[in-house]
């Protein structure tokens, strides 16, 4: 195990968006397309299109921070570096509930949906499988990762393209033209502005990924540009997706109502294209799941190493990198662990803590967008007030917004995980009486650059 502290850089703003959108998994609008559209009384394309909005103006704000400090850590780093270390390790405490926890539910998902094609083979068995094949691929580095991430992208968006198709192809066929212009599924008959922006905080799911695409900075070419990019791109295209298809399938099956919300859009697929294409549809969700988890699984190892490095977590575990790739094994071999959890967990259990960890990691780096501004301003650097001032604002008023339409027990759950970052903070500090460890980091080093793909 090699002591380096630095990460090699080979990412370009292709790979960037490829990977921000397989964490993002497009797919994943349609695996949960049945739960927005029973929450909203089939407004589902009105809840993406609030949770587009939010993630705009946060998508901004990492964008204005992975410029200003353009090293591995996203939220965390950010948070302890504008406004408080102990601060920071809060947030980056709160942030591990979403990294550390979603590549898990990735792969229980696929995993059900294998076992519901082959019951004979238990749900355990494709769990290990996925997370075998998974961290072995990140092990080996990303560029191994990004060529597979490529594929299994094109194959997963075609699938939506032809799922897009055929559904404009069935309403076209059962109510003609006019039939495809309507504004049901932004306000259906039973829709309410409560229920809408409750849709939002569970849409905002599909959104996780846009931010994790700063966990890569440091292997990124030229990160003080491509990064903000990659952010911005990566929540516009992935929130036009969202609201495209949750537009036309809510063409095909208006209202909310379905005999099984949580399989509405295999069911969907089956009516638009027959059992050939409702193969299909579960095949590129599996895939789906694999490219989610390879991507959500080495985004993970990046804040683990940022926080190891920093010494907030064991050094000698976390913060370093193995010697032949490169790549913080250590980290993501603690995520597949965490990840055979799965094995004793249902999906609604496992996801209830994400989106907690999720909005609050958002709206920490909206704030520390204005504290960046006030401190800039002080050293006499004028920035633009737009995106320092007003777009964090909104962001931030937005993403506390939806964190307070999430269930009671997904925040409860969520302020017992930090009760407990409070405790191992006044550990590490001495009762609060200095800053958290940390390793000064060179952001303007470019050790080892390799060519960007």
């Amino acid at each position: 195990m090699s002591t380096s502290t630095h990460l090699v850089r080979t990412l370009g703003l292709r790979s960037l968006v490829l990977l921000g959108l397989a964490y993002m998994t497009p797919l994943i609008v349609l695996g949960i397309f049945g739960v927005v559209a029973e929450i909203t009384a089939g407004a589902s394309a009105s809840a993406y299109l609030v949770a587009l909005v939010a993630m705009v103006f946060t998508a901004i704000s990492y964008g204005r921070m992975a410029a200003a400090h353009p090293v591995a850590g996203s939220a965390y780093t950010y948070v302890r570096r504008t406004i408080d270390g102990r601060v920071g390790f809060l947030v980056g405490w709160a942030v591990l509930l979403d990294y550390l926890f979603l590549p898990m539910v990735i792969w229980l998902i696929g995993a059900a949906y294998l076992n519901a094609q082959f019951p004979g083979v238990p749900v355990g068995v494709w769990v290990v499988a996925y997370i075998v094949v998974t961290t072995a691929l990140n092990v080996i580095g990303l560029k191994v990762a990004d060529r597979a991430n490529f594929v299994l992208m094109a194959f997963q968006l075609l699938v939506i393209v032809l799922f897009v198709v055929l559904c404009l192809a069935h309403v076209l066929g059962h109510g003609g033209g006019s039939a495809l212009f309507s504004l049901a599924p932004f306000g259906g008959s039973g829709a309410t502005f409560s229920g809408v922006t409750a849709g939002a905080a569970v849409a905002a799911y599909c959104f996780l990924g846009f931010d994790a695409v700063t966990t890569f900075t440091e292997e990124t070419v030229d990160p003080q540009r491509t990064v903000p990019r990659a952010i911005l791109l990566v929540a516009l295209i992935g929130g036009g997706i969202f609201v495209v298809v949750s537009y036309v399938t809510q063409l095909v099956h208006p209202g909310g109502t379905f005999v099984d919300s949580s399989s509405a859009a295999y069911d969907i697929a089956i009516t638009i294209g027959g059992s050939l294409f409702g193969a299909l549809f579960l095949a590129a969700l599996v895939i789906a799941q694999f490219t989610s988890g390879l991507a959500a699984q080495a985004s993970a190892s990046r804040l683990m190493f940022a926080m190891g490095r920093d010494g907030v977590l064991p050094r000698r575990v976390f913060g370093t990198l193995s010697g032949r790739f490169s790549t913080p094994v250590a980290a993501l071999v603690v995520t597949g662990v965490v990840g055979l959890l799965a094995l004793f967990l249902d999906v609604a259990t496992s996801t209830s803590f994400i989106n907690f960890g999720a909005f609050v990691a958002f709206t920490m780096v909206n704030v520390s967008v204005l504290f960046h501004y006030v401190s800039q301003r002080r050293a006499g650097v004028r920035l633009n007030p737009w995106s320092h001032v007003v777009s964090p604002v909104l962001g931030a008023v937005v993403t506390v917004y939806l964190l307070l339409q999430l269930d009671a027990h997904a925040v409860r759950l969520g302020l017992i995980w930090l009760a407990v970052g409070v405790v191992l903070l006044g550990v590490l500090t001495r009762g609060f009486r200095r800053q958290p460890p940390e390793l000064a980091v060179d952001e303007t080093a470019d050790p080892v650059v390799t060519s960007a793909v």
